[in-house]
């Protein structure tokens, strides 16, 4: 019962995702539009200032672009270690009235993870469990460092076959 309570329909996120992304699309398009218009004037002024504000929606382009690729390759690895069985099981851990896990509980379960990490670092599933762990744990920073190193790690084990 409380994996079902934790499987919920994720297309309104998906929706929301969507939204936003086309929201932030229309922004470019007017952000570049105006960067044309100030090129257009002539001016030194203005071409400097619009080839600054042309510059802004292409940024925002790879910003929005790098954040769905992570997003969806740490899908993937959560997917995979769900099938595998190997996903940390954390439903029966002490929670705080906000539902995350008490601080006690989550050092111990990171100590756990920690030790099968450190014996095969190389292994990208004891680094998607750390990464996991440090989030559990409320450390962010490291969870999306190890994170980035698990699909890393995932990538190269496709590469060699």
């Amino acid at each position: 019962m409380a994996a079902d309570a934790r499987r919920r329909d994720a297309r309104p996120i998906v929706w929301l995702i969507a939204f936003l992304v086309v929201a932030l699309g229309v922004y470019f398009v007017l952000l570049g539009k105006r960067g044309v218009d100030l090129i257009a004037t002539g001016t030194v002024a203005g071409i400097g200032l619009g080839a600054g504000v042309i510059i802004l929606p292409l940024i925002g382009v790879w910003v929005v672009w790098a954040t769905l690729r992570a997003g969806i390759e740490h899908q993937r690895l959560a997917r995979i270690m769900a099938e595998e069985g190997r996903e940390l099981d954390v439903s029966e851990l002490p929670r705080r009235a906000s539902g995350r896990i008490e601080r006690d509980a989550a050092d111990e379960l990171f100590a756990q993870v920690k030790t099968e990490w450190e014996a095969d670092p190389g292994n990208w599933h004891n680094t998607y469990r750390i990464a996991r762990a440090y989030d559990y744990a409320g450390d962010r920073t490291r969870a999306r460092a190890m994170m980035k190193r698990a699909v890393n790690q995932f990538h190269g084990r496709e590469d060699r076959g």
